[in-house]
């Protein structure tokens, strides 16, 4: 019998960070890595403030804004028993903004931004090709989807149908 032990997602909050509670977020982040093959990978998410995630956005991608989500995927170097998929830095400041407009709940909000920020990590990017962004939407739906039907994520009307507002980002 060979037991699969998933590896650790480790989570930092700082600043406003702080306010969003990390358990569920953690637990989530697990079955995410799990539904996308990665469950023997090591993610990092931080949680920070919008001063914090401009500084990366312009550091590391020339624009000189808060984004909501930023992801640093990690060499593929390391031994492959020491897989680390990578960082996955979300704003709580900006993600609370897109909940209000987007009239969702915190929670949905900041699940759907992690579901984002590893999809990036697994490679795709929708600012490639409007090809890989579609390929991108439909996994991340698909990653949502399976989480709303194993009640992980609490049914709601975003549950039943995604809005694709967010996954444009067209709320920036």
């Amino acid at each position: 019998m060979v037991i699969i032990l998933a590896m650790p997602v480790e989570i930092v909050r700082r600043d406003a960070g702080k306010e969003f509670p990390s358990r569920k977020l953690k637990t989530i982040a697990q079955k995410i890595l799990e539904l996308v093959g990665q469950n023997r990978a090591e993610l990092s998410l931080a949680l920070v403030e919008n001063s914090e995630i401009q500084t990366l956005n312009a550091k590391y991608r020339k624009k000189d804004y808060p984004t909501d989500v930023l992801s640093f995927p990690v060499e593929d170097h390391l031994p492959a028993k020491e897989r680390l998929l990578g960082d996955v830095v979300i704003s709580v400041q900006k993600a609370k903004e897109q909940a209000k407009q987007g009239r969702r709940s915190l929670d949905e909000e900041m699940m759907t931004l992690l579901i984002h920020g590893v999809v990036h990590l697994l490679g795709y990017d929708h600012e490639r090709s409007a090809q890989e962004a579609r390929i991108m939407t439909r996994l991340e739906k698909r990653i949502y989807r399976v989480l709303c039907d194993q009640g992980i994520l609490e049914y709601n009307k975003n549950c039943a149908q995604r809005s694709l507002r967010r996954l444009t980002h067209g709320t920036r």
